[in-house]
């Protein structure tokens, strides 16, 4: 399988599942492998007093607590049941990320493939160590922690009885400035983890997440809006669908070009080297049995003759024919 896209609907369906079916049939449309959404009771994950981060008081232009912001993007299960159904129908692969155990059975009982744990919860120990309960595949997105941070939560998921993780290096900030990226960081999972590894990006543009597929990604989760324009704390940081679909094409082209890594010459040089790669041809008229000396050979471009590489051997030993000036020398 190829790498694995993600388009990050979250809640920029402002809290209409109406809106949720045109970002899952846009989604479709732009090439991507899944469309997530986010599932949660907002009484179960935030208390009432909570400020907004500074970037959704920017972005949504008001001073509201987060709890009523996420009360007003909240869906109902029924809707999530009928938002799936309606993946299936146009063919999308359905996920939503569950920020608390009550939406994660929901989830887990609606068929989804694997469990995507987001940032907030790096370092929810409990949670973890329920998620890992359920023994399915899971992708943890890894903003705002250390690798120390990183470690015990993979052990919790672990502990748990999680077996197969992947982990995803993101920043989080919405939008994310190129300088806060820190896409070396991607690697240092990797080597640290031994696990399958990739990008949830929260940039404004496609560039970064192409660059991170070149890097290694096998997930590329990146947010996906209608409009940037929109209403909401996170259609700012968020992809339109023509720009996505640039994106899936960029990492389709970069997925093919990456190629299996043995040095080798491409199928589509073979023909061409016969006529580029240089040969060692006979300076002057060369007698039958005479010995072949570094005066009496050179290289260029022949469609016939020993190649270049083979010139120390060449020299020193003996003719068994006779050889024109520009003929291709062979013994």
């Amino acid at each position: 399988m190829g790498v694995y896209i993600i388009a990050e609907a979250g809640v920029n369906h402002n809290g209409d599942a109406r809106l949720a079916k045109k970002l899952c049939l846009a989604a479709k449309d732009a090439g991507a492998d899944a469309i997530k959404f986010q599932t949660w009771v907002t009484e179960k994950i935030i208390t009432r007093n909570v400020k907004q981060a500074g970037y959704q008081i920017e972005n949504t232009g008001n001073h509201q607590s987060q709890f009523d912001m996420l009360k007003a993007l909240e869906l109902t299960y029924d809707e999530f049941i009928e938002i799936k159904k309606y993946c299936e129908q146009i063919g999308i692969q359905f996920l939503s990320t569950a920020d608390e155990q009550d939406s994660l059975d929901f989830l887990v009982g609606l068929g989804i493939p694997f469990i995507k744990v987001g940032s907030g919860d790096i370092g929810n120990i409990p949670y973890l160590r329920y998620i890992g309960s359920k023994k399915m595949p899971v992708i943890l997105s890894t903003g705002m922690s250390t690798l120390s941070d990183v470690e015990g939560s993979v052990k919790a998921l672990e502990d748990g009885g999680a077996s197969k993780i992947s982990l995803l290096h993101c920043t989080t900030n919405y939008p994310c400035p190129y300088d806060s990226v820190n896409l070396k960081a991607m690697d240092t999972l990797r080597a640290a983890f031994g696990v399958q590894v990739g990008y949830s990006d929260h940039t404004i543009g496609i560039e970064v997440s192409v660059a991170a597929v070149a890097r290694g990604a096998e997930i590329i989760e990146k947010h996906f809006t209608l409009d940037r324009n929109m209403k909401g704390p996170d259609h700012l940081a968020s992809t339109e669908p023509d720009e996505f679909k640039k994106m899936v094409d960029a990492i389709r082209n970069i997925e093919a070009s990456l190629g299996t890594g043995l040095k080798k010459p491409a199928n589509v040089e073979k023909e061409i080297s016969k006529v580029v790669l240089k040969k060692i041809v006979a300076k002057r008229v060369i007698a039958e049995g005479e010995t072949i000396t570094a005066d009496s050979i050179c290289v260029k471009r022949n469609e016939n003759g020993l190649p270049a590489s083979a010139w120390d051997i060449i020299v020193g030993t003996k003719t068994r024919k006779k050889f024109n000036v520009d003929e291709g020398i062979e013994i």
